[in-house]
């Protein structure tokens, strides 16, 4: 599908705003569709079968990571949290629910743009690479599956993309701007923190299932395994 061709659900209370969304959205082409009332949104975004979903945190009668988690266990439909509700937490809690992307308010509608297109790339292009394995991990990108010690765990696509990109250049540091290219297409539209995020997220996923200090970080150049 092109891009112009997509529909994003917008999940926003504030009527000012949501329409300035739907406004911007539809100028760039995209097909809109949002929540005006906040009873059953995840069966109303599941129902639309959006392309990507915009979702803010703070809703009447619920919460929006609440609805993150939801949306998540029933679809790989991209999620890009919107909100200004901008703690560190509000962030890590909502990329551990399954949220795509984080974007504080208030935000640039070109920017905003940027990313959705960026995520819609990413996912229309999400062929499955062969089998990766590197120090007694092993990872199956069809399944979003990692094995160690006799053990499995399911990844994120944030998740299985980084440790994809670190292990096919075992050995080698990649620079947080090559991986930042390769989740968002481009690092201009990423907050630094955001990586860190994913990058602390897939350590903790690791450690499920037994691997610690898998990831080594090199201060100032990137990472590696």
């Amino acid at each position: 599908m092109a891009e112009s061709e997509a529909l994003i659900y917008i999940v926003e209370d504030d009527a000012a705003i949501r329409e300035e969304l739907i406004a911007a959205l539809e100028r760039n082409s995209f097909r809109t569709a949002a929540s005006t009332s906040f009873e059953h949104v995840t069966e109303e975004i599941l129902a639309a079968h959006p392309d990507l979903v915009l979702l803010d945190l703070t809703l009447p009668g619920t919460d929006g990571q609440f609805i993150c988690r939801e949306v998540r266990a029933a679809s790989d439909v991209p999620i890009v949290v919107l909100t200004s509700r901008v703690t560190e937490i509000d962030e890590v809690m909502s990329m551990n629910l399954g949220a795509d992307d984080f974007i504080a308010k208030p935000y640039s509608t070109r920017v905003l743009v940027a990313r959705i297109q960026a995520l819609l790339r990413r996912a229309a292009g999400s062929d499955t690479p062969a089998t990766l394995s590197h120090n007694g991990v092993e990872l199956d990108p069809a399944r979003f599956i990692a094995y160690a010690n006799g053990s499995q765990v399911e990844l994120t696509k944030n998740e299985m993309r980084i440790l994809s990109l670190l292990i096919s250049r075992a050995g080698a540091i990649v620079s947080r701007e090559a991986i930042m290219r390769d989740l968002w297409d481009s690092e201009a539209f990423v907050d630094d923190n955001t990586l860190t995020v994913n990058i602390n997220r897939l350590r903790g996923t690791l450690e499920k299932i037994g691997v610690t200090g898998y990831l080594t970080t090199h201060r100032g150049r990137g990472y590696s395994v």
